[in-house]
C-alpha cells in the first residue's frame, strides 16, 4: 500500500490528493497549523444527510486545526450549482471543492465509471473506502480528471443501494419486466437487463416523480437516501438484500485552488481523510438503525430476497454489465480491464485481512 507523504508539493497535487486511505495520527502535530486565511466554497445538493457527513468533518478538522484561518463553507441544496454541473463549474473555477455523482455524467470520466457497475463486491464499508481511495490515485483516473482541472480527494461512500417503491413489489426477477426505475449508472443498466426500464434524475426530482407514477420504484443508497428525500412517505415496499451497486460519489477540488494553498494546509486535508471515513461510517451506521425501525413501525413491507433469487438476479444483471462496460471503454482508450482488475482484487485482499 502507498505511503502517505504529508506534505504535498503544488507540482504532484493531483495525484497526491488521492493518497493512501489510512492516515497517521495527528497527536504529536501542534495544537494550531499557522498560515494565511483561506475561504473555500463547496457545492452539494440536497440536504446535510449521511452522504455530506464526510466533508462536513473534512471542513471542521481543517478549521479547528487551523485556528480558524482555513474554512471550508458549505453549501447545501444546490446553492452554487446543480450536481450535474458540479464538475463543470469546478473547471471554471466557480468555487473550490464539490461533490459530484460520476453517473451523472458518465461521458466525462469514462474510467471511473467502474465503480458505477453493478454487483461489485464493496458491501463491507471498510473495504469499499480503501478501494475507491485506490482507484482514485490510478494514474489514468488522475489525468482523466486533470482534464476538468479538477483532483479526486475522498468517496461519499455511497451505501449499496436498494429500491423502494409504490405499488406491486419485486419479489422476483421476472417482476422487474416493465417496472420504470430510477436508477443511475452499473445499477441501471443491470436493472435493464432484467427487463426494467432506468431513468435517470437528480435525487431532489424524485419525490415528484414517484408520488405522480412517472416511475414505479427507486434506486437509492440504503437507508439515508430513501429518508434524505422522504421516499418512504409515499412508498409501501423496500428491498434490504438486493445491494445492485453503489453510486461513485467523490469529492473534488479545483486544481487551481488546490496547488494555491501552503504546503502544510494541503496537509491537513491529507490528514483529515481518515476523519471523514470514520464520520461517513458512523452516520451511515446510525441512520439504517433509526430508518429501519421507522420504516417497520410505519408498515412498510420488507423484501428479502433468497440466496437462490439473488444468484438469479446476479447472474442476468452482473457479469453481462462488466462485459459489456470493459469493451466499449476499451474502445475510447479507457484501461477498462486493467481497473476492473484492479477493483476486484483489491477487494478481495482487502477483505481477507477483516
Amino acid at each position: 500500500m502507498t505511503r502517505l507523504r504529508m506534505i504535498l508539493p503544488a507540482a504532484l497535487a493531483a495525484g497526491a490528493l488521492c493518497a493512501s486511505w489510512a492516515v497517521p495520527a495527528a497527536a504529536q502535530q501542534p495544537a494550531t497549523v499557522e498560515g494565511p486565511r483561506v475561504s473555500w466554497d463547496y457545492s452539494v445538493w440536497g440536504p446535510p444527510r449521511p452522504f455530506t457527513a464526510g466533508i462536513e468533518a473534512l471542513a471542521k478538522h481543517v478549521q479547528e486545526r487551523t485556528g480558524g484561518r482555513f474554512t471550508i463553507r458549505l453549501h447545501y441544496g444546490g446553492a452554487l450549482s446543480a450536481g450535474p454541473d458540479n464538475l463543470d463549474n469546478i473547471k471554471l473555477g466557480a468555487f473550490q471543492m464539490a461533490a459530484i455523482c460520476t453517473s451523472y455524467h458518465p461521458g466525462k470520466n469514462p474510467g471511473l465509471n467502474v465503480l458505477d457497475l453493478p454487483f461489485l463486491p464493496l458491501a463491507d464499508k471498510d473495504v469499499h473506502w480503501r478501494v475507491h481511495m485506490e482507484v482514485y490515485r490510478h494514474p489514468f483516473i488522475v489525468e482523466e480528471f486533470r482534464r476538468w482541472n479538477a483532483g479526486l480527494v475522498l468517496s461519499a461512500l455511497q451505501p449499496q443501494s436498494e429500491l423502494m417503491g409504490r405499488g406491486r413489489p419485486i419479489e422476483r426477477p421476472e417482476d422487474f419486466r416493465g417496472r420504470r426505475i430510477r436508477a443511475l449508472g452499473g445499477t441501471g443498466e443491470a436493472l435493464r437487463l432484467l427487463g426494467a426500464v432506468p431513468t435517470t434524475m437528480q435525487a431532489t426530482e424524485v419525490y415528484n416523480a414517484l408520488e405522480r407514477g412517472i416511475v414505479d420504484a427507486v434506486a437509492f443508497p440504503f437507508t439515508y437516501a430513501f429518508a434524505a428525500y422522504r421516499i418512504n412517505e409515499i412508498s409501501n415496499w423496500y428491498t434490504i438484500n438486493l445491494a445492485p451497486g453503489a453510486n461513485n460519489c467523490p469529492t473534488v477540488v479545483n486544481l487551481t485552488a488546490f496547488n494555491r494553498l501552503p504546503p502544510q494546509y494541503q496537509a491537513l486535508i491529507e490528514e483529515g481523510k481518515e476523519k471523514a471515513f470514520e464520520a461517513l461510517k458512523a452516520s451511515q451506521e446510525a441512520a439504517e438503525q433509526r430508518d429501519l425501525a421507522a420504516w417497520r413501525a410505519q408498515g412498510l413491507r420488507e423484501i428479502r430476497y433468497s440466496p437462490e433469487v439473488l444468484a438469479r438476479i446476479q447472474e442476468i444483471g452482473g457479469q453481462p454489465v462488466w462485459d459489456n462496460w470493459v469493451r466499449d471503454a476499451e474502445r475510447q482508450g479507457v484501461p477498462a480491464r486493467e481497473l476492473l482488475d484492479l477493483v476486484l482484487n483489491r477487494a478481495r485482499e482487502y477483505a481477507a485481512r477483516q
